[in-house]
């Protein structure tokens, strides 16, 4: 095995949001869950203790109405629901190493003593509620929010009008602490454009949120510890995830160690994740996160995706076509953290063969078999990342860090294009192999946080005492 760096650094925590559990794994969370395994693959490779923490958001409405569709209990549901993203640990290679459920007694029991404590701090109250609410988003919209009076990202459903006696969070009272935290972390939100976006939310003024429900309307949640009639409306409960998984109310352990984390999301998660959540650490005391990533939104063919439409793409599909690690590869190559990416199963495919068939999948089979033929020895030298992908992932530019592998396929194939082994013999062929071997184990190395068992073996395979052919690493696609 390739030895990763020792030297002692700084323990690092990064989180995925928690998925609804409403419907199959889609490909725009098997990219987040991915881009976060990278990271968290990187951090460790390079010297840091990591947690990585990912898991199921299990509360709400549309839990609740989607189990007395079925006839199940909700907590039946989210139970069948909840394996199923389990599944991606494997499906995907994951090496997360918390898998937190909101339903779990210890998060329930987080949720309430943070619900405490924010209201002991002075920042709930009680009022009367009416407002224009989307089921699909969990969210109430402002007309402001509204394309032809309905939800931009669910227009198919109707908006709810709501009028009851509910809980409300004073996010009002975090504009200026939200102002000064931004102000004071350059980098706080990832890409510039979102950061810029959620600036301009907070400086146009902030509005307090609802945030419970009343138990017989909806009594699928987490049961507000002051109200026995009243449970907590779902965001506000889910978001404390981030900390309940590190074992918090208790201050001591992974708490301690490892908050504050960075967190990864989806840009429909922007407002809850890099204002909402900050202003709820803030009213209970707590630091805030230390950096949220957000992901564009994946269409196919420049269009959302969509059951009716039958273009939606799942992680299960990705793997039985192109494997674990080429789906892995897949994933990052769109580009996460950043902007909106469209894609199809011909633009995949095309990019599989490209960078992976005749890639490195390629370079690898051609070099390995003429060091076969030459009998040479594998090189044993231990390899560290190189300088540019360590810059790019230390500054979770995960696309960016891929494309300098990429290159790097591209010269070493440059290079044996320009020095022609298979031309030459004895100590001036050696010369050649050798150097490619180098250049081979040096990409390898760099792409083990993106295709761990891959490129594990290419390291493997060229550190043999003898280097024998090589099968094919990414068979060519059937039509």
């Amino acid at each position: 095995m390739l030895q990763f760096n020792s030297m002692k650094k700084p323990n690092f925590y990064i989180t995925t949001t928690l998925p609804y559990v409403n419907a199959e794994p889609h490909i725009g969370f098997g990219l987040e869950i991915t881009a976060a395994d990278v990271i968290a693959r990187y951090m460790r490779q390079s010297g840091h203790n990591v947690i990585f923490n990912t898991g199921t958001d299990e509360h709400g409405q549309k839990i609740y109405e989607k189990a007395l569709e079925n006839n199940q209990t909700p907590q039946e549901y989210t139970d069948f629901w909840a394996a199923k993203f389990e599944n991606l640990k494997a499906l995907l290679d994951v090496d997360y190493t918390h898998f937190i459920r909101t339903t779990d007694k210890d998060h329930k029991k987080a949720a309430q003593e943070f619900w405490r404590i924010v209201n002991n701090n002075g920042y709930i109250y009680k009022k009367m509620y009416k407002v224009k609410y989307c089921v699909g988003c969990e969210l109430e919209k402002q007309d402001s929010e509204l394309t032809d009076g309905r939800c931009p990202l669910h227009p198919n459903k109707d908006l709810e009008l709501r009028e009851e006696e509910n809980y409300f969070f004073k996010f009002s009272a975090f504009q200026d602490k939200l102002t000064e935290l931004y102000e004071n972390n350059p980098d706080f939100v990832k890409p510039e454009g979102k950061f810029n976006e959620i600036k301009s939310f907070v400086k146009g003024g902030l509005k307090d949120f609802s945030i419970s429900r009343l138990k017989e309307k909806m009594p699928w949640g987490v049961e507000v510890p002051t109200d026995p009639d009243h449970v907590m409306y779902v965001w506000f409960d889910a978001l404390v995830n981030y900390i309940s998984t590190l074992g918090w109310p208790n201050t001591e352990g992974e708490y301690k160690d490892f908050w504050p984390g960075v967190q990864i999301a989806g840009k429909d998660n922007l407002r809850q994740q890099s204002a909402m959540w900050q202003a709820m650490l803030l009213a209970a005391d707590l630091p805030p996160s230390k950096q949220i990533l957000i992901n564009g939104f994946v269409s196919i063919d420049g269009q959302k995706m969509s059951k009716s439409l039958g273009n939606v793409i799942s992680p299960q599909e990705m793997v039985d076509r192109y494997g674990t690690d080429g789906t892995r590869f897949l994933l990052m190559f769109l580009g996460p953290i950043g902007s909106d990416m469209d894609t199809s199963w011909e633009k995949l495919d095309t990019a599989f063969t490209a960078h992976l068939s005749n890639g490195i999948g390629n370079l690898c089979s051609r070099v390995a078999k003429m060091c076969e033929k030459a009998e040479l020895s594998g090189n044993k030298e231990t390899v560290e990342v190189s300088e540019t992908v360590s810059d790019n992932l230390e500054q979770m530019n995960i696309k960016e860090a891929l494309e300098t592998i990429i290159k790097a396929i591209g010269e070493a194939d440059g290079y044996l294009s320009k020095q022609q082994p298979w031309t030459k013999s004895g100590d001036e062929q050696k010369v050649i192999l050798n150097k490619s071997v180098t250049m081979i184990k040096q990409i390898a190395t760099d792409l083990l946080p993106f295709m761990p068992k891959t490129a594990q073996n290419i390291v493997d395979h060229f550190s043999n005492d003898k280097i024998v052919a090589l099968k094919p690493l990414f068979p060519r696609l059937s039509k």
